[in-house]
């Protein structure tokens, strides 16, 4: 499991392409964007995610009617380990979300745990080509956020919201 530096500088291109779909589907599904998220699977690629198994536009379209119903959420990626075998990848990543769900008592939920992935590399490019999820830590409080006040008291910040009312979406171009 150890690499020589000669050995991480060959496959470096290839590592950040598969770190960037990675972070094309964090920024895919707390911005609702659909369009994103199907660069970030294969066709026919399957995802055993939280409840859901099928393929990976079956998880979009699964996935975005629940999304839209959350009042806020934010996934985040850590450790990411990679090994790279030709044009295939076993692929460890670390994740971390939060998400408030609306109603009389809304609800906040924060899940840690770790995206296991087989990324295949076609036509010079990496995507999922089979995702499992796997949950390590949860919990689930009553939300006590008040967006009235702020963080830190302070009330009208630029807030995050979907494709494409969020401001970055703008900013950015997309």
């Amino acid at each position: 499991m150890t690499r020589k530096v000669a050995q991480i500088a060959a496959e470096l291109a290839d590592r950040e392409a598969i770190r960037d779909c990675l972070f094309r589907y964090c920024r895919g599904i707390d911005r609702a964007d659909p369009d994103l998220l199907r660069t970030v699977y294969w066709p026919g690629a399957m995802d055993y995610h939280t409840g859901f198994t099928g393929t990976g536009e079956e998880f979009i379209a699964w996935a975005l009617p629940r999304l839209a119903l959350l009042e806020q959420k934010v996934h985040m990626i850590g450790n990411i380990l990679i090994e790279l075998d030709g044009d295939t990848a076993r692929v460890e990543t670390y994740l971390w979300s939060v998400s408030i769900s609306p109603g009389e008592a809304p609800r906040q939920s924060v899940v840690a745990g770790r995206y296991l992935d087989r990324f295949e590399k076609r036509d010079d490019e990496w995507r999922i080509a089979e995702r499992y999820v796997i949950h390590d830590w949860f919990e689930d409080t009553p939300a006590t956020n008040d967006w009235n006040v702020g963080p830190f008291g302070m009330s009208g910040l630029l807030r995050g919201a979907n494709k494409p009312d969020d401001w970055s979406c703008s900013w950015l171009g997309l």
